[in-house]
């Protein structure tokens, strides 16, 4: 394969595999907080907050790996 092909191909990857793990993370976070908060609906405030504050730094995980992609296909 060529040059070019080849870093699409490692830019899709590491993008594509770097987004799975955050993707599925934010999933169980959402999940779990929503059960939570059906159990103890009295410590909404906190629970969302933290929620919240667990996804920024899920979501900075596949903000990386966006990084290192464009890098590969970029440089």
């Amino acid at each position: 394969m060529e040059l070019a092909a080849m870093r699409n191909l490692a830019a899709a990857l590491a993008i594509g595999l770097g987004a799975i793990g955050p993707g599925i993370g934010i999933g169980i976070l959402g999940s779990k907080a929503m059960e939570a908060i059906g159990r103890n609906p009295e410590a909404t405030g906190q629970i969302q907050s933290n929620m919240i504050l667990g996804i920024a730094f899920t979501e900075a995980i596949a903000i990386y790996a966006l990084v290192i992609a464009l890098i590969v296909k970029f440089v």
